[in-house]
């Protein structure tokens, strides 16, 4: 038997996050009990949401990973209040289950968005324990110094807490006041690339993920297509997950 909120995750109902608040609401009940946070449970068990059973039976059932170019101007949400596009809208339909986006871009980011129908994975995935990496292409508008990439590579405070990059490695400039680097950091907090340079001082004026964990962007992609990933795509990104060690040394400015 294993914990409630990883069995229904592993069918692809939804993340462990959305499933613990199933169950903190009282919407999930085990062989005729309501549900509590710690309650185990087996693919053979009566398990219903909102009085309907869960087709359960056979367990786990293969994961799906899909790989979305996201354009700027779409939202990370199933819905949203304010009419603007969402990511789903565009997908196509998993054979079994739904897609579950493994963490999220705000509407002015685009890049690499992926979506899994595994929501144990997608916890694991997302999760800051796990240390996978997600690397991004910045633009600023300005120059910062190395004085400022020290700071950013040895951590600031921003409202929510300390946070820093893991490696910051510059492009080649340009001929304009812009710059561009790519970076590379380990947790997913709303906004917190940006957030990282305006700390600095430096607004970002495109922001564009290249990679997630073992899974990069692939060149031919454009804004808006979607591609299913094989099975050794799969696999990298699980492997990713299970190899996972503590916070990388980082890595100094280059000079």
């Amino acid at each position: 038997m294993i914990r409630l909120q990883k069995l229904l995750a592993e069918t692809g109902l939804g993340s462990r996050r959305t499933i613990e608040a199933w169950i903190r609401a009282g919407r999930v009940s085990v062989r005729g009990r309501t549900a509590q946070l710690g309650d185990r449970a087996s693919p053979g068990d009566e398990v219903c949401l909102d009085g309907v059973k869960l087709q359960l039976q056979g367990g786990r059932t293969p994961a799906e990973l899909l790989l979305y170019y996201k354009p700027v101007g779409e939202v990370t949400t199933r819905s949203d209040p304010q009419g603007r596009p969402t990511v789903f809208q565009r997908l196509p339909r998993p054979r079994r289950g739904r897609w579950i986006n493994v963490g999220r871009l705000d509407v002015g980011t685009a890049g690499l968005l992926l979506l899994t129908t595994d929501g144990d994975l997608a916890h694991r995935l997302m999760h800051p324990s796990g240390g996978v990496e997600r690397e991004y292409l910045v633009r600023l508008r300005g120059r910062p110094g190395r004085e400022v990439l020290q700071r950013l590579l040895e951590g600031v405070r921003l409202e929510d807490g300390l946070a820093r990059f893991d490696r910051i490695l510059e492009e080649p400039p340009g001929e304009d006041a812009h710059s561009s680097f790519r970076v590379v950091l380990r947790e997913g907090r709303n906004r917190e690339v940006r957030r990282l340079w305006e700390a600095g001082g430096f607004e970002v004026s495109r922001l564009l993920r290249i990679r997630y964990g073992p899974i990069e962007l692939p060149r031919d992609m454009r804004p808006g297509n979607a591609r299913r990933a094989d099975d050794a795509m799969l696999e990298r990104l699980q492997a990713a997950v299970r190899g996972a060690e503590p916070r990388a040394r980082r890595l100094p400015v280059p000079g």
